[in-house]
């Protein structure tokens, strides 16, 4: 009796759970309405199995509990046909009921509109980035042999129709409103899994091919890219973001992107004029790019190139430096401006390129064994000799200054830096940064940091960043 009675008291909660529950789907911000409507035939199929089973397991539970002196024994009916006609026949009018509606979404999932507007998804450890076609309507082929710091897409320049493919470079995508929208997805290393929630909408990236899925945003908005498929350490940092615009406005943005002739088009830096341009910062960060802790100014020399230029961007975009609590980014964020456009930050990141690259004093000193623990997570983005990958978007750590590795990694943890909606690898610094509980930890992190070797001694550097990949 009174296990009948708990199993009728979890059919009531559960029941009551699902309606009165909080967490439930998201808003549907795109055109797959049906798969809505697919999930909940699913539930109220499942959910009537659910209750009807437990419900008759309750009954013949307390209809035919064992009584003393009764006499009850229960009948054995191996071969009851009629019971088996009726419960296949139940069986497959509920698989039917959730595998047909499935079958027909489907079917519509992979049959693209002829107007969809094309975009690719490119997807790797831990980054996304995407391509437009330019107004040839076509991508240019590409190849992964290709892929380089100069050409993070593999484009193969020789492919004409790839000239005028628009490159982002940054997990922001932009799609305009209420326009089908067929995005081809592709891996650079290991499989992933391209999925919007209010979208509706997921799909495998699987290395060596290309899928694809299509949907036609109806809202406004900003909405999170995930994936969800396992990739690797750090997978839950692996976000982005879809922008839904009026098609003026992603008009406008499309026009301000790069191309990939533009980007071949750029003009190296110069390092004879990037010594001048290096000079109000020499102020700070002394003459050979040492660093002065003093003024609180890291070392440069060995800074790789791709790193400086993206955060001198974001002290000027304001995405770094704008925290009240961030004094010197605060005072780095004004004087980045004195850099005036694109060719005078490569001039001065070709100029420190020429600076001797000379080990900092180490001032932090901690648990160097507990550091070499902490670091495994490290290594994983910025290289087991900490010669950072440029591939995963990981600066060069050894041979920086441990004072500023500590107060980074404490900003990082303490929510100063990385908070900024643009900053997507600073948020991905943000969460692996709760690893380190307390000050000591990062102390004990910045003390094996210092005994890593120089990258003379290194066996793999930014040449090479393969090795370090998966």
């Amino acid at each position: 009796m009174v296990i009948g009675i708990i199993i009728i008291l979890l059919v009531i909660g559960s029941v009551a759970f699902h309606f009165l529950s909080p967490w439930y789907f998201t808003p549907i911000a795109s055109n797959w309405t049906m798969i809505d409507t697919t999930v909940d035939i699913t539930f109220a199929v499942t959910g009537a199995v659910f209750i009807a089973t437990n419900l008759f397991m309750a009954y013949a539970i307390i209809r035919y509990r064992h009584k003393k002196g009764s006499g009850q024994k229960a009948a054995y009916d191996p071969e009851n046909k009629k019971l088996e006609y009726w419960l296949t026949g139940i069986t497959a009018v509920g698989v039917v009921a959730m595998l047909a509606p499935g079958l027909v979404v489907w079917a519509r999932f992979v049959t693209v509109p002829e107007d969809a507007m094309l975009v690719e998804v490119v997807a790797q450890q831990w980054h996304w980035s995407y391509r437009y076609p330019g107004d040839d309507g076509l991508l240019g082929a590409v190849d992964p042999k290709l892929v380089a710091p100069d050409n993070a897409f593999g484009l193969d320049p020789r492919d004409p129709n790839g000239q005028d493919d628009v490159l982002v470079a940054n997990p922001q995508m932009h799609v305009p409103l209420d326009r089908p929208i067929k995005t081809v997805l592709r891996s650079k290393d290991v499989l992933h899994d391209y999925a919007v929630p209010q979208f509706r909408v997921k799909m495998d990236i699987v290395p060596g091919t290309v899928t694809y899925l299509w949907f036609t945003p109806t809202r406004l908005g900003e909405f999170e890219i995930l994936c969800e498929e396992l990739c690797g350490l750090a997978h839950h940092t692996m976000r982005g973001k879809v922008v839904v615009d009026e098609q003026e406005d992603f008009d406008t943005w499309l026009a301000a992107q790069p191309t990939f002739a533009e980007i071949n088009a750029l003009a190296a830096g110069d390092p004879v004029l990037g010594k001048s341009q290096y000079a109000t910062c020499a102020a700070c960060h002394g003459f050979e790019g040492e660093g002065l802790p003093l003024l609180n100014a890291p070392k440069l020399a060995g800074m790789d190139p791709w790193y400086l230029k993206r955060q001198i961007e974001h002290y000027k975009q304001g995405v770094r430096g704008q925290d009240p609590a961030d004094i010197y980014g605060v005072q780095m964020a004004a004087m980045a401006n004195t850099l005036v456009n694109d060719a005078a930050v490569n001039n001065v990141a070709a100029y420190l390129l020429t600076l001797p690259d000379e080990p900092p004093e180490q001032t932090v000193q901690g648990d160097i064994a507990n550091g070499k623990r902490l670091y495994r997570t490290c290594g994983s983005c910025h290289g087991r000799e900490g010669e950072g990958i440029w591939s995963l978007n990981a600066p060069r750590t050894q041979g920086m200054n441990d004072w500023y590795v500590v107060a980074q990694l404490k900003n990082f943890r303490d929510g100063i830096r990385g908070a900024h909606p643009s900053d997507y690898y600073g948020a991905q610094m943000r969460m692996m940064a709760q690893i380190l509980s307390d000050d000591e930890h990062i102390n004990d992190l910045a003390a094996y940091i210092n005994t890593l070797p120089p990258p003379a001694q290194q066996s793999a550097r930014l040449d090479n960043p393969s090795r370090e990949k998966l």
